[in-house]
């Protein structure tokens, strides 16, 4: 059994790893700026802000794994980065590993080609710019992180989000630094199936100081 903490916990991928770690028997913490609207048997809600040290101090010690799923848009947008920049130092030179949920922006569209972000960013609508911006610049942060650091980094694929509705296949395949597609050239995945690939990855540790994607 690990002992998790999930910061934004409530959000889309947040709740899908609070509810799959807790069926799989793991001690949860799930933290979120307001109370859930849906609570996970077993599962210990904490409301509190990723920005507040506070908040920190009483939800990362003694945890095994802890998770960023915060969502970098809204009044989060240009936020984010500090609160990464927190994390890393609390947890460089624990034995707590740092777990981040990004986007897909930093993948490459194929190997050795430019990323998804390069071939998109001057089409970028003004809403959205600010979380790509942050998802690129987090997997930046942690690869330049002290090597005391042990950290992972999930890329979802180019089609995720709960406004997808994408229905799950309790299955999914890894890739590395490139944007994986199905035969009909289509690149997604559920949230569910998604924590499926974050919890395994929690239980085997197979991408140490690394990032991953996952998708159908």
């Amino acid at each position: 059994m690990a002992r998790i903490t999930i910061l934004g916990g409530t959000g889309y991928a947040g709740a899908a790893i609070v509810a799959e770690a807790a069926k799989r028997g793991h001690d949860v913490t799930a933290v979120s700026r307001s109370e859930p609207e849906t609570r996970v048997d077993g599962v210990e809600y904490v409301v509190g802000s990723a920005l507040d040290s506070a908040t920190l101090d009483a939800v990362l010690p003694g945890r095994d794994v802890v998770i960023s799923a915060l969502s970098p848009r809204g009044d989060m947008a240009g936020k984010v980065e500090a609160a990464i920049d927190d994390l890393i130092t609390r947890l460089t030179g624990t034995p707590t590993r740092f777990g981040y949920v990004g986007g897909a922006s930093s993948l490459q569209t194929e190997e050795g080609g430019p990323t998804v972000f390069e071939v998109s960013k001057d089409h970028l609508p003004e809403d959205v710019r600010p979380e790509v911006e942050t998802g690129v610049a987090a997997l930046a942060t942690l690869k330049a992180s002290p090597e005391a650091l042990d950290w992972f980094y999930v890329s979802p694929p180019a089609d995720f989000g709960s406004w997808l509705a994408t229905p799950s296949q309790g299955t999914y395949r890894l890739g590395g630094d490139v944007l994986l597609k199905d035969a009909d050239g289509i690149s997604t995945i559920s949230g569910a199936d998604l924590a499926l690939a974050i919890v395994d990855e929690i239980e085997k540790h197979a991408h140490p100081r690394a990032r991953f994607t996952a998708a159908y």
